[in-house]
């Protein structure tokens, strides 16, 4: 840990979202129905609940929608269950959106007329690739290109309503980025050494603590130092690959629908991205450790499949998840994805689509009548192939994923997202 010197070291929380599960009509076959107000009623677990990307343009412009999807998905669970913030979007900084701080204003006007405002925060998860500088610490800076469209906005609007900064935190990609200059040891907290910042004087014993106070250097800059800030997300993968062996194999840009939520053990790419949760696909634990209070009091730990065993280290060789071949996203490398926005309009959409595969050079032969990606034949899987290809082809800069509003950047892959796409809202747990 860094030497304690800096505000936030007072008043700093973490707070770890162990669960991520889609929300949809229980009626709706093909999808995971959680119905978390009767779930969680009584059981004074903190809950945040996300306003999901693709409701972002209907939020921002209506305030019936967010008056109607408060009444609906906050109010009526409250003060039973103990939602404790609204996070809007989910790195929506992937690419600059006009929608998410307008829609933060929304929901949070929503929340007045319930007289909610006062215990339940808003916010939005920002990924940490909203940083142009993030080493050293003391150096850290938001990209120029967020700065006025959406940072200072976001962070003005943060501060009026006194809520926090959400930041999803990964050493692990820092890691597997820089594995020439970053030690392992440094990014698993197991530095004796340290480095010394020269900016701020502090020596840092772990990646961690330098992409925290990197993103409070990118808030001082802007002179929004009092600001808090919370990790929405964090984590290690528990299997991993060789780097030598990773390949970015892709069929269809991943935008076919699949039947059933998709899994994390599912998800495309390589084994890491498959490897992030707390169960095998066969509901044995990843990590033996003690999940109630039971288990902390007896020594054991029952999973869910019955069977207890004692609490102690996991040991010994895990098979790694198979990939899910066939439905490989060619963005396997990237964290964000480009999808079509069907609320646009087909006319809209048909001439994204026309200027993707034409002037845009995506080469859309895969999604011709009788190609490997024709099906599912509708204009918004096609487009979202074109619109994806174009994204990734042009190394997911920023503006890349619009086309005139008839896309917008999504963080699972297209595949997954659209057995989502129905989904009216989504939870995590603290």
């Amino acid at each position: 840990m860094a030497t304690p010197n800096l505000f936030h070291s007072l008043f700093f929380p973490i707070i770890f979202f162990l669960y991520y599960f889609p929300i949809a009509s229980l009626s709706d076959p093909g999808l995971i129905g959680v119905n978390y107000g009767p779930a969680l009623s009584g059981s004074g677990i903190s809950v945040t609940v996300a306003l999901p990307n693709d409701l972002l343009p209907a939020a921002s412009t209506s305030q019936y929608f967010t008056d109607t999807w408060v009444q609906s998905n906050i109010a009526a669970y409250t003060p039973a269950t103990k939602i404790q913030a609204i996070a809007v979007g989910n790195e929506v900084f992937a690419d600059p959106t006009q929608f998410l701080v307008p829609a933060m204003n929304n929901v949070y006007s929503s929340l007045v007329k319930f007289n909610l405002d006062k215990s339940i925060k808003v916010s939005s998860p920002v990924a940490l690739t909203a940083l142009a500088v993030s080493y050293p610490a003391s150096s850290g800076s938001f990209r120029p290109e967020l700065i006025e469209p959406v940072i200072k906005p976001m962070l003005n609007f943060l501060r009026r309503t006194g809520s926090y900064l959400m930041m999803n935190v990964y050493p692990f990609f820092a890691y597997m980025g820089n594995t020439a200059q970053i030690s392992l040891d440094y990014a698993l907290f197991r530095d004796k050494q340290g480095v010394v910042d020269s900016g701020n004087g502090l020596r840092y014993y772990n990646l961690f603590d330098v992409q925290i106070d990197a993103v409070f250097a990118a808030m001082n800059a802007l002179q929004f130092e009092d600001v808090k800030l919370v990790i929405t997300e964090t984590g290690w993968p528990s299997i991993g690959d060789d780097k030598r062996s990773r390949s970015e194999r892709g069929q269809c840009g991943g935008v076919q629908r699949q039947p059933g939520a998709q899994s994390a053990h599912r998800r495309p790419g390589p084994t890491s991205e498959r490897n992030y949760g707390l169960f095998y696909p066969n509901e044995d634990k990843v990590y033996n450790i003690p999940l109630t209070l039971e288990d902390l009091n007896t020594g054991e730990s029952k999973p869910v499949n019955e069977t207890k065993t004692t609490v102690l280290p996991v040991h010994g060789t895990k098979t790694k998840v198979p990939d899910n071949s066939g439905n490989v996203s060619t963005a396997v490398a990237g964290r964000t994805w480009c999808v079509a926005n069907g609320k646009v309009g087909e006319e809209k959409l048909q001439a994204a689509l026309d200027y993707a595969c034409s002037t845009g050079g995506v080469d859309c032969r895969s999604i011709q009548e009788g190609a490997t990606c024709y099906d599912p034949n509708t204009l918004e899987a096609h487009a979202s192939y074109a619109f994806n290809s174009y994204y990734q082809m042009n190394a997911r800069g920023s503006g890349t994923c619009d086309f005139g509003g008839a896309a917008y950047v999504v963080t699972q892959p297209p595949s997954a997202y659209s057995s989502l796409s129905n989904s009216q809202t989504q939870f995590m747990t603290q």
